[in-house]
């Protein structure tokens, strides 16, 4: 397996990235190719597709040995689940698969083709391996059964941010962060009201509390 290209996000940590794509709409990155494969011609015609899939590797999660069972987070961290019944990073092959919307298709004058895509759920700087065209009328499946997924998949926090918070960045900025926060990042095992916790976003490092079932950001400050 070669890398073809990385992907840069505002994602420094994995703590906060969101647990799929296409969650997080506002989360942006680019894809910048290695020099091997900065050709135009090969990203020809894929200007004309609004989405595509991204391989890419667990570069973060890699083990020498693999469990044939994992605790998924929205189970609580403690029922244990297949692996091959999962997206858990933790698999005998680090292999992520990612659907995300292609912005746009930039030629750098340095870096050749870039790839702009948003709702990323990738780690900066994350080793890509392949990129293939999302075709609607094979890759959607409205009628499918998602399992556990279907079960504890609303999860969603009410977000609020305390007086002087806004005014901090900016409100493309803040509402970004804030939908990445609705997700819940947290261990589902540990429900603090009084834990004050931290998720690093770009230029920002955010502090939050969280209540039951309202999330309350408490501070930013410029990462520096």
């Amino acid at each position: 397996m070669k890398t073809i290209a990385h992907i840069y996000t505002d994602f420094p940590e994995k703590f906060g990235i969101p647990r799929q794509s296409g969650l997080v709409e506002g989360a942006i990155g680019k894809i910048i190719f290695e020099p091997e494969y900065r050709v135009a011609e090969a990203v020809r015609g894929l200007e004309a597709y609004s989405h595509i899939w991204v391989l890419w590797k667990f570069s973060e999660s890699e083990r020498k040995e693999w469990s044939p069972t994992v605790r998924p987070p929205r189970l609580g961290g403690n029922k244990r689940m297949g692996v091959f019944a999962t997206r858990s990073p933790f698999r005998p092959n680090p292999i992520g698969l990612s659907s995300v919307r292609l912005e746009r298709v930039e030629l750098d004058e340095k870096f050749g083709p870039v790839l702009w895509v948003s709702g990323v759920d990738m780690l900066d700087g994350t080793p890509i391996y392949d990129i293939k065209p999302y075709l609607a009328y094979c890759d959607s499946h409205a009628e499918a059964l998602c399992g556990f997924a279907d079960e504890v998949k609303e999860h969603a926090l009410k977000v609020t941010f305390d007086e002087g918070v806004e005014a901090a960045m900016s409100r493309e900025e803040l509402q970004t962060i804030c939908e990445i926060l609705s997700q819940d990042p947290r261990t589902a095992y540990v429900n603090d009201a009084e834990r004050e916790w931290g998720l690093a976003y770009g230029n920002y490092n955010i502090k939050f509390k969280v209540n039951d079932k309202e999330l309350r950001i408490v501070e930013v400050r410029c990462r520096t």
